[in-house]
């Protein structure tokens, strides 16, 4: 049964409708667990399942869900196309809905459902319009990470914000919630990237807009069931899309450091 935290925190700001969007490739370890996690937070979350040619049970249990959780959980199937393509059917799908705010999250627990309400919370009290899971600000980090993911990550966000301008931290961060009109203003349907290179381009082109962005610090866990999705063309993907991103106005933003 869903819940709500408002009557435990009767100062807190009362959350709209919202999107928790998950795209799911082989996920039958976590399926189960993250989902019913994701609702517990609140009455106002819905999950939307967005399932990509998975060759395990991750479809059936999807489907499951759905009918378990009837008007809270809804799947919709699609080719494997990668990451970028599976969240912009998911942002089309909720934007003709009734949603004001959109959350992209992964279900390896990696993105703690904990996180959701307070993330939430802080567009909701009018701070921002974007809030991006961080986990390079204070109080945010990484847990069993090996040296070369480190860097990886670091350097890529680092790489991003010099070549690009992008104030954010943690530019290729994927636990991130929209407010509905950031995601009307950039169009899903002109996103081009397919890997984790989304997730720099969209904050790109939330931060170009002229929207708030806010980074709020998160324990960032590696995944204990599943496989990564991470290969080295979307790493490449990843490099050549901020140049892409560069040039994609003719005036570079000052950096801030």
């Amino acid at each position: 049964m869903a819940t709500s935290t408002k009557k435990n925190n009767p100062h807190a700001p009362d959350l709209p409708k919202i999107l928790v969007v998950m795209p799911m490739v082989n996920e039958e370890g976590n399926i189960t667990k993250i989902v019913p996690e994701v609702l517990r937070q609140g009455d106002e979350f819905h999950v939307l399942i967005c399932e990509d040619e998975s060759t395990d049970r991750t479809p059936e249990l999807a489907e499951q869900l759905a009918v378990e959780h009837s008007g809270r959980v809804f799947v919709i199937h699609g080719k494997r196309a990668g990451l970028g393509p599976a969240y912009v059917r998911g942002f089309k799908w909720a934007l003709e809905r009734d949603y004001e705010l959109v959350f992209e999250m992964d279900a390896d627990f990696s993105h703690k459902p904990e996180y959701l309400r307070p993330m939430a919370e802080i567009i909701a009290r009018g701070e921002a319009d974007m809030v991006v899971g961080s986990r390079r600000v204070g109080g945010g980090g990484v847990e069993n990470w090996g040296l070369y993911r480190k860097l990886l990550s670091w350097g890529g966000s680092i790489y991003t914000r010099l070549i690009t301008g992008l104030p954010v931290k943690d530019a290729t961060a994927g636990f991130v919630v929209y407010r509905r009109d950031v995601l009307e203003h950039i169009d899903p349907s002109k996103l081009s990237a397919g890997g984790y290179a989304f997730q720099i381009e969209t904050k790109f082109q939330t931060w170009k807009a002229g929207y708030r962005i806010v980074e709020f610090p998160i324990i960032f866990p590696d995944r204990v069931i599943g496989e990564t999705k991470l290969t080295k063309a979307i790493i490449k993907e990843a490099f050549t899309m901020v140049w892409k991103l560069r040039f994609s106005d003719s005036k570079k933003p000052e950096f801030e450091g």
